[in-house]
């Protein structure tokens, strides 16, 4: 029997389809303040999947955030068929919320065809078996910290996470702006492809902004830190499994002006890079609240 909070994510990527082209989903509250990104991601990919003729596999996929997502409402995607070509499909899609759009997606597929092949090697890493499972802080850490946040860092989720280099997210040291984490859905799911890539578009918007903050000594549970995501990449090289453990490894090249760059590959245990990622995001640290009159400075 599937783990609930799986059997939960595939039922979220799993969109009713109200005519040829316009779905809805539902949205999920995992203790985020808006609806996560990756939610979105993968349900437009699902969306943008199923308009697509059998034999076309996805191989990019090109987002914008435009509005943060309301957790207690359902998200129309409205699915534009731009082009059916000899080798290529193009769709865009736009997911709306209260008549507005929160996001604007576009994905290219295409027909499995041979040419040449190389990829660059995976970090030296250790087995995920030799790495620990990421931990909840202690009730004494987590008791001072927004309830939403709460329940964002104690919840069981989809996925079980092993960052090679854990960091204390409440009190981040300042360092590198890289990381390596080795991460897996808890449960096995069925073979379809398309399911375990709408997976990993989920998965993908975990850890990219907070590496940009690496170097900075900040994350975004301090109350001062103001950060979003602004825009999503995605580009799909091999089959993967989801269910199977991949290693996500990360870094960031540059921030600058309220902006952060990351950038992720996805390799499987066996070395075989399937998918490569990037994000810039919304990075702003805010003035400490000033003292209130009578309060020592």
């Amino acid at each position: 029997m599937t783990a609930p909070v799986v059997s939960e994510l595939v039922d979220l990527l799993t969109l009713e389809r109200l005519e040829d082209n316009l779905f809805r989903g539902q949205s999920r509250d995992i203790g985020t303040k808006y609806v996560f990104g990756g939610q979105v991601l993968g349900q437009s990919l699902s969306a943008a999947q199923q308009t697509v003729d059998e034999g076309r596999s996805v191989h990019s996929i090109h987002a914008y955030f435009l509005r943060a997502g309301d957790i207690t409402a359902p998200i129309v995607f409205d699915v534009d068929r731009t082009r059916d070509g000899h080798s290529f499909s193009v769709r865009r899609v736009t997911a709306i919320q209260h008549g507005q759009p929160i996001l604007v997606f576009a994905a290219s597929f295409q027909k499995v065809e041979p040419g040449v092949e190389h990829q660059f090697n995976m970090p030296e890493v250790p087995k995920p078996e030799d790495v620990e499972p990421t931990h909840s802080p202690s009730p004494e850490i987590l008791a001072t910290l927004p309830e939403k946040m709460q329940r964002w860092l104690s919840r069981m989720g989809p996925f079980e996470m092993r960052p090679i280099y854990p960091r204390d997210e409440v009190k981040p040291p300042k360092r590198p702006p890289y990381q390596q984490v080795w991460l897996r859905l808890i449960d096995k799911v069925d073979d379809s492809q398309e399911l375990h890539r709408a997976l990993l578009a989920y998965a993908s918007d975990f850890y990219l902004l907070g590496t940009t903050t690496f170097p900075h000594g900040i994350s975004y549970y301090q109350p001062n830190v103001q950060m979003a995501s602004l825009d999503h990449a995605m580009w799909f090289h091999r089959p993967f499994r989801v269910d199977d453990w991949l290693l996500y490894s990360l870094d960031s090249p540059t921030a600058q002006n309220a902006r952060g760059l990351a950038r992720g590959q996805f390799f499987t245990r066996e070395g075989v890079l399937v998918a490569s990622v990037a994000q810039e995001g919304l990075i702003r640290v805010l003035p400490e609240e000033l003292p209130k009159q009578g309060e020592a400075s």
